[in-house]
């Protein structure tokens, strides 16, 4: 990670070629502007969700978009599987993925970056202000504390970024907190991409794991990570066993408390009704399903998982953190309960499963929330008018005119003609 004091990354796009004017020549033959997507992680999660989303959702006809991820894994496998051609720059250390970024971009003449994830923000910043990359724009998906230098780091590349995109209001002011108040914000809601779940398809999940057709399953998807709060809804499943006996929990998703909560759910007595499916591929499917979904999280950005349960008219009960208060409304769309606390856990739970007709209203009521507020769509066309806004400031590639390749007022790093 760059510090303060260290020399300026002078070498960080040699080697590429000087390109400098070449966007004039290429705007006659194509005069869209090139976007990248640029992803921290190839692994999966909610901001992988978004990410594939936005790449899948995005107008060809009016943006020419590249995907490059800064490693490998399942969500690129996926993307890719779905016919999208994703680049890995797979260089752990940040200053030789910055390098050899910065070349990549002013190789293929990129005009905006959209960096996703904490490492992207870094790496994607630093990388096209050595580039000369006219617009860079970051969507801060997570609300996980990072360490102070982490914190210091993004506060000092802000400046550099002409658009912060934020799933909440909650978010935005944690990041205003973080040093980033200098940011210009865009409050846009991830989205849930309704296609995924407007068919009444089931899967083959309780016929896999022996459960009745018609016994009560509460089911939680997310990452096995502390912030998740998946501790408190195991601790929770013995009093709602106590009170609807033939309840099963599914906890779909993999992480580093795997074992951790595998471990008390043992000492609980309750391993025989915690089913830990790991990661599946059939979360739309999966999600049908279920009687009530659960998300307890400690820190939450918004909560892509409780969204898709939502399109699927599954009642929710998730935790009042982050941005899940500006989804739920509770009693009218879900149920929200205070983090950190499975009695409130246990109630919420318990009387959804004693109530078909609760059920069937909060259900209810969850999908016209998604689909009139919180569809992928919805989410695309915000994210494009940032870019239009942002592009037609740089003076990129809009109606036809071509202005600076670089927004007034931020430094770049420059090679002169070869």
């Amino acid at each position: 990670m760059h510090q303060a004091g260290e020399p300026a990354l002078e070498g960080a796009i040699g080697g590429a070629a000087y390109t400098r004017h070449r966007r004039v020549h290429r705007s006659r033959s194509d005069p869209r502007p090139r976007i990248l997507q640029l992803l921290a992680t190839g692994g999966n999660g909610g901001a992988q969700e978004s990410y594939t989303g936005l790449l899948l959702g995005l107008d060809r006809r009016r943006y020419e978009v590249r995907a490059l991820s800064l490693s490998a894994g399942s969500a690129v496998q996926r993307l890719r599987g779905l016919g999208v051609a994703v680049e890995v720059i797979d260089q752990a250390d940040d200053a030789a993925a910055v390098r050899e970024l910065a070349a990549w971009l002013r190789r293929e003449e990129i005009d905006l970056l959209h960096a996703h994830m904490y490492r992207a923000e870094v790496v994607g910043t630093r990388a096209a202000v050595a580039a000369g990359t006219p617009v860079i724009v970051a969507t801060v998906h997570s609300s996980r504390v990072r360490p102070a230098a982490d914190v210091r780091a993004l506060a000092s590349l802000t400046p550099s970024m002409d658009r912060l995109i934020v799933p909440s209001g909650a978010i935005e002011r944690k990041v205003r907190a973080e040093g980033r108040g200098a940011a210009r914000f865009a409050i846009i809601p991830n989205g849930v991409d309704l296609s995924r779940f407007a068919t009444p398809t089931r899967c083959a999940f309780r016929r896999e794991f022996r459960i009745p057709p018609d016994a009560p399953l509460v089911g939680v998807v997310a990452r096995l990570e502390s912030e998740k709060g998946h501790r408190y809804l195991v601790e929770a499943w013995p009093a709602v066993l106590a009170g609807v006996p033939d309840a099963w929990l599914a906890v779909v998703g993999e992480g580093s408390e795997l074992e951790a909560l595998r471990r008390r759910a043992r000492a609980l007595g309750v391993a025989g009704r915690v089913l830990f499916t790991g990661r599946r591929d059939d979360v739309s499917a999966l999600t049908a399903d279920l009687t009530v979904a659960v998300l307890p999280s400690l820190r939450e950005a918004q909560g892509i998982s409780i969204m898709e349960a939502m399109a699927r008219g599954v009642p929710v009960v998730a935790t009042a953190v982050g941005g899940i208060p500006e989804v739920i409304t509770s009693g009218v769309d879900g149920l929200l309960v205070p983090p950190a606390d499975p009695a409130a856990l246990v109630g919420a739970i318990i009387g959804l499963l004693g109530d078909p007709g609760l059920r069937q209203r909060l259900g209810h009521a969850g999908h016209r929330t998604v689909a009139d507020r919180f569809s992928i769509d919805a989410m695309v066309r915000r994210i494009e008018h940032v870019y239009d806004e942002e592009l037609a400031r740089a003076g990129v590639l809009m109606g036809g005119r071509h202005a600076s390749s670089r927004p007034p007022g931020r430094a770049a790093l420059e090679l002169p003609p070869g």
